[in-house]
């Protein structure tokens, strides 16, 4: 199956003639997409590019394929605004509740994207924590979907009249300060890191309970340096040697000088996000909606959308 989000990248390289100017237009970066460009390969099993080191130059099958995606996209977005409009009829307007990460890499993605403005979907935006927006998710209430994360099996809760869609997952990474002369991407084992000052999360939210038993787990016992909730905030205190910090991909977007990326593989943990929805409110513009800021965060992440839960 191919995804029509790779078709709107190609489109993109072709016209922009680089895969680093179609991520400057698109808002990806480079490295993603020649990703989506080598998955657009692999799932049509056709050759779209001769790379160099100093170019890539597309083949005719890509520039076949450029001519006929045109079409084919035009009419997806043609069928997705014309089930959103007639669904509910002359309401536009969906309300949405989102935990601060997503709407500040994810959301605005979703918004510049390709054809977004021809779905007629009006976006009424409330961000804020899981337990705030899951709140609003009640017959009657002011939200219709809420965008939440879970970290392990934390104690975020919900009613069981609500569905939940899987999203996709937000890996958590170690962090340093670069001035420990540690080299970016080394592999290290969490027994390394046992001694270092840590940056932790609050001592008695559900998140830090996770954190702290995989780390007893790995037989890492943190010298605690501070304690943050706000990866943001983490990140910058890393930069200036505070200590290490375990922050999911997304923060990372906006990494600051002076933080290196470490790879311990004892330390694997993600912040499983998904959709909650009111059963008896599943609109197509709700289902086009989620479907499309769940393909937007798998090219950000490259973390898979396939739900791991039974």
């Amino acid at each position: 199956m191919i995804n029509p989000l790779h078709l709107r990248t190609l489109l993109e390289v072709i016209r922009s003639g680089s895969f680093a100017a179609a991520a400057t237009q698109l808002g990806y970066t480079a490295s993603a997409v020649s990703q989506q460009m080598s998955a657009l390969e692999r799932d049509s099993g056709v050759l779209l590019f001769q790379r160099s080191a100093r170019s890539v130059l597309p083949t005719e099958a890509a520039l076949v394929m450029a001519r006929h995606a045109g079409k084919v996209l035009t009419d997806i977005d043609a069928l997705l605004a014309a089930s959103a409009r007639t669904d509910e009829g002359t309401r536009q307007e969906l309300r949405l509740g989102i935990f601060p990460s997503l709407a500040t890499y994810v959301l605005p993605q979703l918004l510049r994207s390709p054809g977004w403005p021809q779905l007629g979907i009006n976006l009424h935006v409330s961000v804020g924590e899981p337990q705030q927006t899951i709140g609003g998710l009640r017959s009657g209430g002011e939200l219709d979907v809420a965008l939440v994360y879970q970290v392990g099996q934390s104690g975020l809760a919900w009613p069981h009249s609500l569905n939940r869609q899987w999203i996709g997952d937000d890996n958590f990474r170690v962090v340093i300060p670069a001035a420990w002369g540690i080299r970016p991407g080394s592999v290290m084992e969490a027994a390394q890191l046992s001694d270092m000052p840590w940056i932790m999360h609050h001592p008695g939210t559900s998140d830090a309970a996770v954190i702290e038993r995989l780390f007893a787990s790995c037989r890492v016992y943190p010298r605690v340096a501070a304690y943050s909730d706000d990866f943001n905030a983490s990140l910058q205190l890393v930069s200036v040697g505070l200590g290490a910090a375990l922050v999911p991909e997304l923060a990372l977007r906006s990494r600051p000088e002076n933080v290196v990326v470490l790879d311990v593989p004892e330390i694997r943990l993600a912040r499983n996000i998904f959709a909650l929805l009111i059963t008896d409110n599943q609109s197509a513009r709700v289902k086009v909606f989620v479907d499309r800021l769940a393909g937007i965060l798998q090219e950000l992440t490259g973390a898979s959308t396939v739900d791991p839960t039974p």
